[in-house]
């Protein structure tokens, strides 16, 4: 037997012997380190730079190598080598229990450059990175996303701005949308018609959580035109045909979601119809951000007795800030709230839209408060229905939390703080509107506590 071939059987060999192993190590490489001018195009001093997330990827065929396990009890997230069995191999679950809501702990390393230390990541950080990395080198994205170039504006606020050109001119156009309560049509794209390989977990918790409901099945798939790194969406049972609008176990899942990332930037929100949402078929987006955002820590103060409801005030954009310490009948309660608030919205043709992130409490808190707990901000804002073209941004549930996706390299180059506030200022209500629902959701939220 000639060496060539004597050596391509061992290398085989080793391949099987080692591939098992290799499933379970990600190869994500998730290290904070500070900007330099060269990677941000940003010049501002050096209090204003902020660590970002460091991906490293590996290539097509280290994802093939890595594909379903041969002898293991565990889940593999990854796709079979041969699409034509991606379909057969059906959609794995990911089970999680009540340990893996981690609240403490998690926080923003400090401002030093340089490359810090940061905790691994966890269980779903892993699942959801390692499948997520292996669709991105399948090509089951609309494109490949490189590093983004990311500046944080100079200002008080801190929006932090991202160029993604790709999106801006690859993604699906929205579907024709003229209300917010508008019934799902199953001729319309929907996620019924997503390709197998685009799943890449069913999110399922285990039954015996104290103090929780029955969590329906939610479907995660990748966001074929992705914001960034990770992002992915969040679906109940998609044959249900559930249209745009806020449902309680949807909720629940994204703020477990939240709770089962290491990761401070690991963020959930909704946009409903006449929000930005381009597809009427329920489902959140989850996405990693490597910054902090405004919202985090903003100062609120309470708008009921029992401080179930508070207000942000400050930019980008006032909110309702809902507020969890941890999972339980708290957590249930929060969401019973929150769903409360946005079925008033939808009844009264009222487009919002919702993030989710970990945060400091209510109360006078500051950008670099500890992340104590979950934050869930509610926007009520004016309908938009298409994309409206020529801006350097829409506004939606990332806009309005202060992270700003640009479309084009010369608006990145030019936005300056005062412009994009004007632009999501522009989305929302007008101010005796705006107090007018302020007062109906603390009646809504007091009348359904009684």
């Amino acid at each position: 037997m000639p060496w060539s071939h004597i050596l391509l059987v061992i290398l085989y060999r080793i391949t099987c012997l080692f591939s098992t192993e290799c499933q379970y190590h990600e190869q994500l490489t998730c290290s904070f380190r500070s900007l330099s001018d060269s990677t941000t195009g940003f010049s501002g001093p050096a209090e204003l730079r902020e660590p970002r997330l460091e991906v490293k990827r590996s290539s097509s065929a280290e994802v093939s190598a890595m594909a379903a396990p041969q002898d293991s009890n565990e889940t593999s997230y990854l796709l079979p080598p041969n699409s034509k069995d991606w379909e057969e191999q059906g959609i794995p679950d990911f089970v999680y229990g009540q340990k893996e809501l981690v609240l403490e702990g998690i926080q923003w390393p400090g401002t030093a450059p340089g490359l810090l230390d940061t905790p691994p990541g966890s269980r779903f950080d892993s699942a959801l990175c390692s499948a997520w990395r292996q669709r991105m080198d399948l090509g089951l994205f609309r494109y490949r996303l490189g590093e983004l170039q990311t500046q944080t504006l100079p200002g008080a606020v801190g929006l932090v701005a991202q160029l993604n050109v790709e999106r801006g001119v690859q993604r699906r156009r929205p579907q024709n949308i003229r209300s917010v309560k508008q019934a799902f049509d199953p001729e319309q794209f929907n996620f019924n018609k997503v390709r197998p390989g685009e799943v890449l977990f069913r999110l399922l918790r285990e039954p015996d959580l104290p103090g929780a409901l029955r969590q329906e099945d939610i479907l995660v798939m990748i966001n074929v035109s992705p914001l960034e790194w990770g992002h992915v969406l969040l679906v109940p049972e998609p044959t249900r045909g559930l249209p745009q609008r806020l449902l309680p176990g949807v909720l629940r899942a994204g703020v477990e979601a939240v709770l089962l990332s290491s990761h401070p930037g690991f963020r959930v929100g909704f946009n409903s119809l006449g929000g930005s949402a381009s597809v009427n078929h329920l489902h959140l987006h989850g996405y990693y951000l490597a910054r902090r955002l405004p919202v985090e820590g903003a100062p609120s103060e309470p708008l009921d007795p029992g401080g179930r409801l508070h207000l942000l005030r400050t930019l980008p954009a006032p909110g309702f800030l809902f507020y969890t310490g941890g999972p339980g009948p708290d957590l249930e309660a929060l969401i019973g709230r929150v769903c409360r608030a946005t079925d008033y919205l939808t009844d009264h043709e009222i487009a919002h839209n919702l993030f989710v992130t970990r945060g400091a409490p209510p109360g006078k808190t500051s950008p670099s408060s500890a992340l104590t707990g979950v934050r869930v901000i509610l926007w009520a804002r004016k309908s938009s229905f298409g994309v409206k073209e020529g801006e350097a941004f829409n506004v939606a549930l990332c806009e309005l939390a202060g992270h700003l996706p640009v479309k084009t390299s010369r608006d990145f180059g030019s936005l300056t703080e005062a412009a994009a506030l004007a632009l999501i200022q522009d989305c929302l209500l007008p101010s005796a509107q705006a107090e007018e629902v302020q007062a109906a959701l603390v009646a809504v939220i007091a009348q359904d506590e009684q």
